[in-house]
């Protein structure tokens, strides 16, 4: 199976402002990717291919426990092809979860509901 990313405005959005805060998020962003090309089913499940990831962040220095979460949608573009979709990323130091309601907002944002 081929996985390939894509990566979201939202996503972008957000990744915009939490890179001013820490440095390292782009290089952190990069090794998510690779791990999820190894795992695109990795983290939380949350339903129909939703998944939240724990991401760390090198800068902060606490791990992924206290990174960052990453909402990813996988979608199925032919038989060979996946797509992991990046749609949301939040600082797990500013938010504890996202809420049902935000994640369909952000979902119709993107343009997937």
């Amino acid at each position: 199976m081929n996985y390939k990313i894509k990566v979201y405005r939202h996503f972008e959005k957000e990744v915009k402002k939490l890179s001013k805060r820490y440095k390292s998020l782009k290089q952190d962003l990069t090794i998510l990717a690779a791990e999820l090309m190894q795992n695109p089913d990795m983290g939380t499940d949350l339903g129909n291919g939703l998944h939240k990831v724990r991401m760390s962040i090198a800068s902060k220095g606490k791990g992924k426990r206290g990174g960052a979460r990453v909402i990813t949608l996988i979608a199925t573009l032919s038989k060979e092809e996946k797509e992991i979709g990046l749609h949301f990323i939040y600082d797990k130091s500013e938010r504890e979860n996202i809420t049902d309601k935000e994640l369909q907002a952000v979902l119709k944002d993107n343009g997937i509901i």
